[in-house]
């Protein structure tokens, strides 16, 4: 299990680069009881432990988030075999996997 601090700044490391994201999202761990909010925020996208309301939530494992961020999860297989779910907008969850693995 990743911790979540090392997955809050893995997902601030690719999300520094972004004035704004449109949109609230919620990360549900699925092996711990722990959420990371993605928002906008002052001067840029926000990234914190904690929340619960969002525009979509996107629930799976902390190992299978560090491999998103990673790249070696691919979100569609991901999606497909059920290691990530999605409760609201599918459109607003590609949105965000295609932000985390985005070139360094």
């Amino acid at each position: 299990m990743v911790e979540t601090q090392d997955l809050i700044d893995a997902i601030k490391a690719r999300v520094g680069k972004v004035d704004k994201f449109g949109y609230r999202i919620v990360v549900a761990l699925t092996d711990s009881d722990d959420t990371i909010t993605i928002a906008d925020g002052d001067g840029g996208v926000s990234v914190e432990e904690g929340g619960e309301e969002a525009d979509t939530t996107v629930k799976l494992s902390s190992d299978n988030l560090q491999k998103l961020i990673d790249g070696k999860l691919n979100p569609l297989i991901a999606y497909s075999t059920g290691r990530l779910k999605v409760e609201g907008s599918q459109g607003v969850a590609l949105k965000l996997v295609s932000l985390l693995q985005g070139d360094d």
